[in-house]
């Protein structure tokens, strides 16, 4: 029950307020008391309120009594962490000037730890009345309080071991790994029921010890900022599954953890445990846009502290939001304030709780001035310069869906991006759509779309399988998305997947069909992890997860999304296979070059660093690359790995890829070194490659391709030549 006006008045005159710092920004405990910091240009008044440990009674509002450099600011001594605290903030309601303050709304503190409680969606969440005849227009009084999630003051202190900390891994090293906190152990047998779908969860050694077994070396978390449900969903009986309804940029979600006031300290003991086992954590992070909405959206943080300030607003109608991100907002990057939030989050994220990087939705958004998208924004230009941030890594989504939103290739150097044209080809290619003159980029880390301003093959993250679209069990299982449960009438999400069923849609027992799943779901595995750039694999998918056709779950927290382990017992061959792939990915280093492979014949060293070869064994020529969907791919090893120009030491390979129905003979090239060849891999073969036996060949046999498969050779070097035993060898003794 909220206090009464008396007993706040009452409960104010009590508490000693000071004037405080300007910085940081947030509540900070020092031990003696805490400070907070809350920066709104445009406010004439701030309260902070101050509720009981559960976070329902409001017992105090206390003045923020300075104003420095648009910072409102006070220190209360003897406050402590666990503190539950809000704001109301004062000023102008003028939406046709971009002005939204109503005191009558509860406010997060952007800066904010911790959270506690969850929105409870009432019309009092709202600045304006809903059903008004002015709609927006109009000003609502009802007080939000009881509503709405508070924040809590947090003691920040943990002890991190020097093991525990970062240890980068290098990124011509990196395998990521894409998961989503809850969903990866919800139904996980062996982890604590309580602690299932959380942080601690996630933390089992178990769990962790597969992770690792599986050859990654980086785990992508799906977002663990806070974030609220949309209304519309909890109607529809759904969820925000996936978490990027964003509302606070500094604290982890309290539903991930297991137990919700220490979210943060059970966040960073999942950290330690994935640095013991020697995995880099990577954070999936929302800052183009919060859950607020356009002008028709609720008030819980940035629309009541300054509005003006925290959205890009139509510039000749401030009271409407421009929305390049399809959310109803966007963040406004471009006010120096604002931009200082989202570094001093990706900072703290950094230094507080030791993670290892950044993948960032819809990052065109966040490199998006007035004029567009300028990849020397004033947020790339401070990432870039950052002594923190060059520390760690950092992914972008390249796309957005505003104007000029498709930038794949286009981020400054120091920057991996997603790349969706490796996941389209590979997938039109092993479809039977694509061509050789297609895939050739792509398996050399898409060099026409990366090689320039010094970039290196890491900066394309290859992927073909994400969160966002269909698992790998599914985009050989369905030709059509399959997306009924989320209530649109199957007319959301993507229509445009590349899929191929194999003859059948949806699940069969016909074994015929089942087989060539499975030989298309390694074709595609092995593409992904024997090709030059970062691979990222979707969890789950190297046992053949299925989420029943649907290729956007976001909003299905169930069995739909959920990670289902007894798969995993069916699927042990196919874990077998991905294994095997990452350990020949971490034994041949021609793999992971971190020089562009380009086909340019090396007149100094008289080498070509990757040689295309026709089944007849000789080179592809021009009328080949249009037809052909057989070819081979010879990458030598003594080709330059470094500026230095020197002849390389690496093994030489070749991998043959034929998305043709039917076998083709495929003749072993010629190359300098050895006429000798060892089969490593074939995807034809329904085991694990750890199966295959040693089987060699010659530079000139012919090798039965089958349809629809990949395989792996690695020349055999010829024995050194042995000096002759003679008299030379013996020592020359004077008779």
């Amino acid at each position: 029950m909220a206090a009464t006006k008396l007993e706040v008045i009452t409960d104010r005159r009590r508490v000693e307020i000071r004037e405080g710092q300007p910085f940081p920004r947030g509540a900070m405990w020092d031990g003696k008391g805490v400070n907070f910091a809350l920066f709104s240009a445009n406010a004439t008044r701030v309260e902070l309120c101050l509720f009981d440990e559960e976070g329902k009674e409001e017992t105090q509002r206390i003045d923020l009594p300075e104003f420095t450099d648009e910072i409102w600011h006070g220190y209360i001594p003897r406050l402590e962490p666990g503190t539950v605290y809000g704001y109301r903030v004062h000023g102008p309601y003028e939406p046709e000037k971009g002005h939204r303050f109503n005191p009558n709304k509860l406010l997060l503190d952007p800066y904010a730890r911790a959270h506690i409680g969850s929105l409870t969606w009432d019309d009092a969440c709202f600045g304006y009345t809903i059903g008004a005849k002015d709609a927006d227009l109009s000003f609502d009084e009802r007080d939000s309080a009881p509503f709405v999630p508070k924040c809590v003051v947090v003691d920040p202190t943990f002890e991190w071991r020097q093991e525990t900390r970062r240890h980068q891994v290098p990124w011509d090293r990196t395998v990521i790994y894409e998961l989503h906190v809850r969903g990866y152990t919800k139904l996980h047998p062996r982890v604590l029921k309580k602690q299932r779908g959380t942080f601690a969860g996630l933390s089992n050694k178990e769990v962790i010890s597969y992770i690792r077994s599986l050859g990654v070396t980086s785990v992508e978390l799906l977002p663990v900022f806070t974030f609220v449900n949309d209304r519309l969903l909890l109607g529809k009986g759904l969820t925000e599954y996936w978490g990027y309804n964003t509302i606070g940029f500094f604290a982890p979600e309290p539903r991930y953890a297991s137990q919700p006031r220490a979210a943060l300290q059970e966040f960073k003991e999942m950290i330690a445990r994935f640095h013991d086992a020697g995995l880099e954590v990577i954070l999936d992070v929302v800052y183009n846009h919060t859950s607020e909405g356009n002008e028709m959206g609720p008030t819980l943080c940035f629309k009541g502290i300054d509005n003006a300030s925290y959205y890009r607003l139509i510039p000749d109608k401030p009271r409407y939001y421009i929305n390049d991100t399809g959310t109803g907002n966007t963040v406004n990057l471009s006010h120096p304030r604002v931009m200082q939030m989202v570094t001093d989050s990706l900072r703290y994220w950094v230094q507080e709780t030791e993670v290892d990087g950044f993948r960032f939705d819809l990052g065109t958004i966040l490199a998006r001035e007035p004029n567009g998208f300028d990849n020397k924004s004033g947020f790339l230009k401070a990432c870039s310069q950052d002594p923190v941030l060059g520390t760690v890594k950092l992914i972008a989504e390249p796309w957005d869906c505003g104007p000029g939103g498709y930038q794949v290739g286009e981020f400054p150097p120091g920057w991996a991006e997603w790349n969706d044209k490796f996941r389209d080809t590979i997938r039109g290619f092993w479809k039977g759509e694509d061509t050789a003159g297609a895939v050739a980029p792509r398996l050399c880390a898409s060099g026409d779309i990366f090689n320039r301003h010094g970039r290196k093959p890491w900066s394309s993250v290859n992927f073909v399988t994400a969160h966002d679209g269909f698992t790998l069990n599914d985009l050989v299982t369905y030709n059509d998305k399959h997306n009924e449960a989320n209530g649109e009438g199957n007319k959301d999400g993507s229509s445009n997947n590349h899929s191929w069923n194999c003859g059948v849609e949806g699940p069969t027992h016909n074994q015929e069909v089942c087989k060539l799943r499975e030989r298309q779901m390694r074709n595609i595995l092995a593409t992904l992890l024997l090709s030059q750039g970062t691979p990222m694999l979707l969890a789950g998918d190297e046992f053949a997860r299925t989420q029943q056709g649907n290729n956007n779950a976001y909003c299905q927290d169930n069995e739909i999304s959920w990670v289902n382990w007894k798969m995993a017992t069916k699927g042990r061959s196919l874990i077998s296979f991905v294994q095997q792939l990452t350990e020949i990915r971490h034994r041949y280093p021609i793999l992971r070059r971190n020089r562009f492979l380009t086909g340019i014949f090396n007149e100094e060293l008289g080498i070509k660093d990757v040689t295309w070869i026709h089944p007849s064994g000789n080179e592809m020529q021009e009328e080949n690359w249009k037809t052909d969907r057989c070819f081979g791919m010879l990458i030598d090893g003594r080709a330059q790995p470094t500026g230095v120009r020197r002849r390389g030491s690496d093994a030489t390979l070749l991998i043959v890829l034929n998305s043709f129905h039917e076998p083709v003979p495929f003749a072993i090239p010629n190359t300098i070194g050895s006429e000798h060849w060892s089969l490593l891999l074939d995807t034809s073969n329904a085991s694990s490659a750890s199966t295959i036996q040693a089987r060699s060949f010659k530079s000139g046999d012919k090798y039965e391709v089958a349809g629809r498969s990949l395989q792996l050779f690695v020349l055999v070097p010829d024995p050194p030549i042995q000096a002759p035993t003679s008299v030379l060898a013996t020592p020359y003794r004077r008779e």
